[in-house]
């Protein structure tokens, strides 16, 4: 009995360590990763700007009608999950700016996508700026997944999507 008391108050202890260091670190933060591609820039915004079905993760992209004129894209996950992102500006094929305009989620944040042209290619960097309004969420970002994390998986996934294996890097 006395083993197992150990143990619980451990885990409490545990999770109250990773609440109050969620706690204490910042809502919001801003991460940029990058790649190189062999392919034009055109091509990369296509996708970019598109459906977004090429990503492994997503199961489902459609444009949703909105009344005030907003471009709106929803996603579905392969888990069932649905989260919409508003358009917020588009520079073809040089940049473009979206954020979630899914209301209550545990998280928000916009991303910016530039694209240059190299001379066998094109660099496209994504930068992040989101808010972790969970505690634990935060936590996890910060210290277990990493906070370019979905970055990463972007552009690899873009690579994937265009015949190429990519390395993210700052």
């Amino acid at each position: 009995m006395k083993i197992l008391m150990i143990i619980i108050a451990a885990l409490v202890l545990l999770i109250l360590i990773v609440v109050v260091t969620g706690a204490l670190l910042p809502k919001r933060h801003v991460s940029s990763r990058s790649a190189h591609f062999n392919a034009s820039a055109e091509q990369l915004f296509t996708l970019i700007a598109g459906s977004q079905t090429w990503r492994p993760d997503v199961a489902k992209c459609e444009d949703v009608p909105d009344s005030s004129g907003r471009h709106l894209q929803r996603e579905t996950s392969r888990r069932g999950e649905k989260i919409t992102y508003e358009l917020l500006a588009i520079d073809p094929p040089h940049s473009i700016q979206r954020k979630i305009a899914t209301p209550n989620l545990p998280y928000s944040g916009s991303w910016s996508f530039i694209l240059s042209p190299t001379s066998n290619g094109t660099e496209v960097r994504i930068t992040e700026d989101g808010e972790i309004y969970n505690p634990i969420f935060r936590f996890v970002t910060r210290f277990i997944m990493g906070e370019t994390a979905t970055l990463d998986a972007y552009l690899r996934a873009m690579g994937k999507a265009t015949g190429q294996d990519v390395t993210p890097k700052d």
